[in-house]
């Protein structure tokens, strides 16, 4: 006989018996190892898909317009009011004429001549000054432009992404430090106006349902579909609580109208409603006043030509914070270890030896599963036959002991339909890790999450942040790697759902969140910038080649010695 588990109890029960007990884990295990729903975070799920009042106690949550959260430490709401002034926008004055908004095609910028006069050498700093006009030609007099910058040469496949200072009175720079000898050519692009900036931050304070997300109910005959998301307006209807008793992770579903909820049986996206106000849309047009280039008011081109003490670049400190660059098309760190090029299956393959790379987040990591199962041939993928989104995927080489997974991360999430039982959160698959010296663990949550207040994206970065700690506490040689935002292509519907500029504020949390602790970065962010392909959710190939360099590189640093 197995004793009856308590209904809010986490933990599995245990059975009575020894003999029972290890058959049990051992189907478990095999269970867990195929994906299948018997993981602790499934058993969580169920046990918490409890019918609540639409209208939740406020004494056990915390509210954000209509989302829903549970309490925070006092540490955590701290640093939550830290980041939130860290990362605060500039206010653009009350939209009066979209004749009066930023015009890119009247903005310019300048380079002025070096200080002190004397030609540009390679470890220089250039500031690039920008000067934005409106519409009718008239100068801004305020900041809040999201403008972003590099320094190129496509001809020799170099290029930085560079650091933009906003003066708040319609002037900026764009800071580079010179990298390679030759030319190099700025480049200033408007991403949006301030005023459009504005819009963005309503949309998710009045908006954050505007993806809106669905589940199936099932039993028997009976099949039924009802509204879920962190956000769900107060109705007549009793909710759904999917909360995760673990992490505190807040899910809900309008609960059917015949159904319980433990009938739930998946996960996908619903639609998206858009609700501008009169005229806004007008502040998302390409090629007008969204990703449009700013021109120079003279030359846009400096010549390099080589340092003056002859010193190695990397030997020396570079002046403005630069993450690294392209040369000959290959991505160079300022930082940490040297980028090696990992550029035949073998040297992958002997890199990974002995090796479990566990992959976890968006579909922006599940691009480096797919890179490294096309680029290693004898990695062959276990069919799973799962969904090609949302996965999970596992590959295996059996010969030198490598196997690489993926999983998608837990609601929010936009894929195609999810069944219940593969919907889990990073933080408690960290938790289930053992870890050490050949487990190495990706993490690259951002791009779902961008939609909502930013607050449900730092707490589920604080929740991850504390299973990276029980990890590397339990594990200290488990080898951390997260991988930042980039920046994508925009048309209307994506600058709505996913713009630059949601996921600039994501970055910068991201940042914030694991600084100092012991985990590396792979910096997507300047690596998209600084390349010459266009931006695209998903960056094209010859940048993911580089970002799987950085990671590798990590796993196996260069010996100098």
């Amino acid at each position: 006989m197995v004793k009856a588990c308590r209904r809010r109890e986490v933990n599995l029960c245990l059975p009575k018996y020894g003999a029972i007990f290890l058959l049990l884990a051992l189907i478990r295990l095999f269970m867990h190892l195929f994906d299948e729903s018997l993981s602790p975070s499934h058993f969580q799920h169920k046990v918490n898909s409890t019918v609540i009042l639409a209208r939740v106690s406020t004494d056990q949550y915390m509210h954000h317009g209509f989302c829903t959260f549970r309490p925070l430490s006092n540490e955590d709401a701290l640093e939550e009011d830290l980041i939130l002034d860290s990362i605060a926008w500039p206010e653009a004055p009350a939209l009066v004429s979209l004749e009066q908004t930023s015009d890119p095609s009247h903005s310019t910028f300048t380079i002025p001549p070096k200080k002190g006069g004397g030609q540009w050498h390679v470890g220089d700093q250039l500031e690039v000054m920008i000067q934005m006009y409106d519409f009718q030609g008239q100068p801004k007099k305020s900041g809040g432009d999201f403008l972003v910058a590099r320094l190129h040469d496509q001809a020799l496949g170099a290029g930085v992404a560079g650091q933009v200072v906003d003066h708040l009175n319609g002037y900026y720079s764009a800071v580079f430090t010179l990298l390679w000898e030759g030319s190099a050519e700025v480049e200033v692009t408007l991403v949006h106006p301030s005023e459009a900036i504005t819009v963005l931050q309503r949309l998710n304070s009045e908006q954050p349902d505007r993806i809106y997300f669905q589940s199936v109910f099932h039993s028997g005959s009976v099949s039924e579909t009802a509204t879920c998301n962190v956000c769900l307006h107060p109705t007549h209807k009793p909710l759904c609580n999917y909360t995760d008793l673990h992490t505190g992770e807040p899910w809900f579903c309008y609960k059917p109208k015949t159904l319980s909820c433990d009938a739930r049986i998946n996960h996908s996206r619903g639609g998206f409603t858009k609700n501008l106000k009169d005229k806004e849309e007008k502040l998302f047009q390409n090629n007008v006043n969204m990703k449009v280039s700013i021109q120079a008011s003279q030359s846009a081109n400096v010549t390099v030509w080589s340092n003056k003490t002859g010193k190695a670049l990397f030997l020396q400190p570079v002046k403005y914070g630069h993450s690294g660059y392209y040369y000959q098309g290959e991505w160079r760190a300022l930082g940490g270890p040297t980028v090696r090029q990992f550029n035949t299956s073998s040297a992958i393959s002997q890199c990974l030896k002995g090796k479990a790379v566990h992959l976890y987040g968006d579909s922006t990591i599940r691009q480096w599963f797919e890179h490294l199962n096309e680029a290693l041939p004898d990695l062959k993928e276990f069919k799973l036959h799962n969904l090609k989104q949302a996965g999970p995927f596992m590959a295996f080489n059996y010969a030198k002991n490598i196997m690489v997974t993926y999983r998608c991360h837990g609601p929010p999430i936009r894929f195609g339909t999810v069944p219940t039982s593969q919907l889990r959160y990073i933080a408690n698959e960290l938790d289930g890790l053992t870890g050490g010296s050949n487990t190495i663990v990706v993490l690259g949550i951002w791009s779902h999450f961008s939609t909502f207040p930013i607050e449900v994206y730092i707490r589920r970065m604080q929740s991850i942040r504390r299973a990276v700690l029980r990890l590397l506490d339990r594990a200290p040689e488990t080898l951390v790697i997260i991988r930042t935002a980039n920046p994508k292509a925009l048309t209307l519907y994506e600058t709505l759902t996913n713009s630059d500029w949601y996921s600039l504020q994501r970055d910068k949390v991201l940042r914030a969140v694991f600084k100092g602790l012991n985990v590396r970065l792979v910096d997507a962010w300047e690596m998209g910038l600084a390349h010459h392909l266009p931006h695209s959710l998903h960056p094209q190939p010859p940048i993911i080649r580089n970002m799987i360099d950085v990671l590798l590189s990590y796993v196996c640093p260069q010996n100098d010695g």
